[in-house]
This record gives C-alpha cells, sequence and structure tokens, in this order.
C-alpha cells in the first residue's frame, strides 16, 4: 500500500557530507512524523532525527549540529542532510514514516507504520 524509497548512501571519508531522500509512495492520505533511524552492527536500531508534518524537528544527542532532517509534505519526500560525518556514523539508514492510508474498496483509513528497506552509510578513510 505505502512503499519508502530511500537513497543518498554511500561511502564517504570522515569529515564529509552525504545528503540521504526517503520517497514515499501509495495509497497515502496522510503523513504525519517521518525520521531516519539507524542500525551498526552489531547494535539496536536508534533514532537519528524525526520530523512531524508541521516541522518539529528531534535529533539524537550524537548527531545535533551535524545532521538537519526536512521534508517535503508535497513531494512525500524526507531528506537527512548529514555533515561533519564521523566513523562511528557508518550504519545501515533507514527511513520511517507514520501515514495514514486509504483502505480499498471503502471510504475509510487506516494508520500504518512503514519503513524503507535501507541504505548503507559508509564513513572511511
Amino acid at each position: 500500500q505505502v512503499q519508502l524509497v530511500e537513497s543518498g548512501g554511500g561511502l564517504v571519508q570522515p569529515g564529509g557530507s552525504l545528503r540521504l531522500s526517503c520517497a514515499a509512495s501509495g495509497s497515502i492520505f496522510s503523513i504525519n512524523a517521518m525520521g531516519w533511524y539507524r542500525q551498526a552492527p552489531g547494535k539496536q536500531r536508534e533514532l537519528v532525527a524525526e520530523i512531524t508534518s508541521g516541522g518539529v524537528t528531534n535529533y539524537a544527542d550524537s548527531v545535533k549540529g551535524r545532521f538537519t532532517i526536512s521534508r517535503d509534505n508535497a513531494k512525500n519526500t524526507v531528506y537527512l542532510q548529514m555533515k561533519r560525518l564521523k566513523p562511528e556514523d557508518t550504519a545501515v539508514y533507514f527511513c520511517n514514516a507514520h501515514t495514514i492510508v486509504e483502505i480499498p474498496l471503502t471510504d475509510d483509513y487506516k494508520y500504518l507504520e512503514v519503513w524503507g528497506q535501507g541504505t548503507l552509510v559508509t564513513v572511511s578513510s
């Protein structure tokens, strides 16, 4: 019903920058919060940053001042600008969205939390 497609990951040197994008598509009525999570090898998935439909943001302490989350509501897309990257930022980054979707063949809607497939960010010299 709803898909999140991420792009922008890759290999970057310490101190470098990357920009991740995540576009939502499908039978979407509205999207509330969108966010980015990451999971490093051997570690649990953790919140990196999130943004409400009204633009209120929240960041993990480890990325404050280096990462910026933004969204284009008209395009159902969320971005993560990452600067001054560190080796410890290496992880698979997952996009997340809290959506309201249409229920097929009805006039009703339901809440659906959706995850992207993940994009690998490697910070290494």
